[in-house]
């Protein structure tokens, strides 16, 4: 599910800018903002970084967020305890948005004038 995911935000990295884009009347919209959507390939680097760490966790992450498995059903297929799942999940869940917090502001700063 992950490499369908993260294929699928490749795709639409690639393509061209407002090629695609929904055309809105100005005042649609302008009350609520949309949340911002995951930048799935900075989840895909921050994996493969993290996997470099520790592959279990990697595992959770992906079983508990993509395919969207429970504490119990994650502990199940990677035969370790609940309590294992749930602090590797909490771990996990630290250091990625530890991660793609850096990345966002790495890139940020590098799209400033002057930077």
């Amino acid at each position: 599910m992950r490499r369908v995911l993260v294929d699928l935000a490749r795709g639409r990295a690639s393509a061209k800018r407002g090629a695609r884009a929904d055309h809105l009347p100005i005042d649609s919209g302008l009350a609520v903002a949309a949340p911002s959507p995951i930048d799935l390939l900075a989840v895909d680097e921050a994996l493969d970084r993290l996997g470099a760490i520790d592959i279990r966790k990697v595992r959770v992450i992906a079983l508990r967020f993509f395919a969207g498995l429970t504490v119990e059903e994650t502990a199940a297929v990677l035969d370790v305890s609940p309590d294992t799942v749930a602090r590797d999940w909490r771990m996990a869940r630290s250091w990625l948005l530890r991660e793609l917090d850096l990345n966002a502001r790495a890139s940020s700063s590098a799209h400033r004038p002057g930077s």
